[in-house]
This record gives structure tokens, sequence and C-alpha cells, in this order.
């Protein structure tokens, strides 16, 4: 795909001509947001909206946030842009090896210094509203999407309008934790192969996913088949754990925020415990916390509503 210009505002297309529910959807995209780094970008709405960049977690690429979601929270008066994080789909895959022991090392607390940091992941972000002329955004993240997120917020809170974080965490490392179980299933080695990668991505979303809203076998195994098709890279994915192993805790920080803040956890997510959550409201001083029964480590799509209420009520904070 060619690159795009230097233009603030990409050229956007209805995502279904003749709908008039459609919003307009922009090709994929390329913004420079570093030396060395590129990021594949979408947008969904009316660039005279209100901004809102959407951060997702460990490995997703941006797909992961669904049309339907992007589409809803457009009809609400954003303009959303996905992307794709560093080591993450269509965007720069950083190189570098990365050793399961370094890996155990750093969950035990004993390791060195990362490739890059969550604070350059932020960079990123930043990087990525300069290139399309935006001072600031409503920032929503998921899982280690929220981290960044948060980390936005701490480090340039002027440029974060309001902040939402989904099962997240504040980066202390005695909330938020991860069921024991899952952590040789994180670390274990993947057979090769876009296959192998599917069912094992399967059984972990098994493990991880909302009890109350399960997704069928087929649907999980599709989107791993896309993620995989989309660029995926094992090592790029070790290089954010590593990343968040390091990460600093940031309550202390989150204090200090005054623009309104939503919090939302499952209280059934085993990839981090609703104590992350918790925390996190209980640091922000301007937070709304909803907790949602049934809710694991995912976004179940009969809330999709929900939660774009929910951002667009938050957002109205701000501008009340």
């Amino acid at each position: 795909m060619a690159r795009p210009s230097n233009q603030h505002r990409p050229d956007t297309r209805p995502s279904a001509a003749g709908d008039p529910g459609a919003v307009p959807v922009s090709d994929e995209l390329f913004a420079p947001v570093s030396p060395g780094i590129e990021l594949c970008y979408q947008t969904y709405g009316d660039p005279d909206g209100e901004p809102l960049l959407l951060v997702m977690g460990l490995g997703g690429p941006m797909i992961w946030w669904d049309p339907e979601f992007c589409a809803g929270l457009a009809r609400r008066g954003f303009f959303v842009v996905r992307y794709d994080n560093r080591d993450t789909g269509r965007s720069t895959k950083v190189g570098g090896r990365v050793r399961r022991a370094d890996l155990l090392r750093a969950f035990a607390g004993r390791g060195g210094r990362p490739p890059y940091t969550l604070s350059d992941m932020a960079g990123d972000a930043f990087g990525l509203l300069d290139h399309l002329g935006l001072r600031s955004a409503h920032v929503a993240g998921v899982s280690m999407g929220g981290m960044i997120a948060q980390t936005m917020a701490v480090e340039q809170p002027a440029r974060v309008r309001t902040l939402t974080s989904i099962m997240s965490t504040t980066g202390r490392r005695t909330v938020g934790w991860q069921h024991p179980r899952l952590l040789p299933i994180l670390i274990a080695p993947r057979g090769p192969g876009r296959t192998a990668y599917a069912e094992t991505s399967a059984r972990l979303w098994q493990l991880i996913g909302s009890p109350d809203y399960p997704q069928a076998h087929a649907e999980v195994l599709r989107r791993a088949e896309q993620t995989w098709d989309r660029g995926f890279s094992a090592n790029g994915v070790m290089r954010q754990m590593l990343a968040i192993l390091a990460q600093p805790d940031r309550g202390p920080r989150l204090r200090n925020l005054t623009q309104p803040a939503l919090v939302v956890h499952g209280d059934a997510d085993r990839m981090v415990h609703l104590s992350g959550g918790r925390a996190t409201a209980s640091a922000l001083p301007n937070a709304e916390l909803l907790v949602v029964p049934g809710m694991g480590h995912d976004l179940p799509r009969p809330l999709y509503d929900d939660f774009a209420d929910a951002i667009r009520r938050t957002a109205d904070r701000a501008s009340g």
C-alpha cells in the first residue's frame, strides 16, 4: 500500500454505500511517529468530530477493535483512530530476539532494561496524534493499551482530554495479577505456522474470555487467523511483555490527574485481576468505575453499546 501524503486529515469513504447508518472509514494509512518507527492506522467518522484514540493490548492489532464498535463510537460524535502498536500487525517490527529465560527473570522482578518501554509506546501514540494534526484527544486503552493510555495521561496530561482504562492496572505488582494457570501458556513455545498459532490462541481465549458472553470457537479461530495474516511476531509479543513487566507504579502520578476518567473491568478477568481496575479508579480523582459482572479479558459484542455510551458520557463530563 502506498504511503499517505503529509495530510492532517486522511480522506475517508462511506463504509457502506447507500447505508444511512454508515460512517466514513479511511483506508489503512501509515504514520512515521519516531525514528525508525512507523504505525499503521485507520480512522472512523467525521474528522471534525471529537478525536478518540483507541490503544490495543498485548499482541493485539487494531482489528481487535471491532469495526462495529468503532462505527458506534463514530455515531456518538467521535473521530475514531485505531492503530497497530509497534511490533504488531502492519506497524514496524523492532527486531531482536527475546529468550524465555529473559521473560522468567522479568516475571521474578530481576529483568534488565527492556528493548523499549511503555513510555516509548506512549510516545508512538503522541507521534500519531502529531501526524494527524491533533493537539489532544480522548484516549481509551485495553489491557496493555490501558497502561499506555495511563502513561500518556501522566506524561502529557494536557494532550489527554479524557482517559478510559479497560481491564488494565496501575503497574503496582500487588494488584491486577494474573491467574497462575496462564503463565505457562503465555510463555510456552508455539508450533510453527498459522494453524498452530490459531489453535493456541483459541485455547488461551477459552481461559481468559468472558464466561457470561462466550464466543463461538469458529469466531475465535477466525480472529486468530486474521491476526496471523496481518503480521504476527512472537518476539514482538515478548518484547511487549518485557515492557509491561518493567513498568513503574503509576498510582502516585495518576492521583495528580484532573481530567474525567472511566475505568472498566470485568469481575471474571483472569488475565488482569479486578483489583487492578479498582486500584486504577481509586488513584484517579475524577474516575467512574464500571465493574461488569461475568466479563473476562475481552470486549463482548453484546456490551458494545454500553461501553460506547460510557465513553461518550465521560467525554461529556469533560466538555461540561
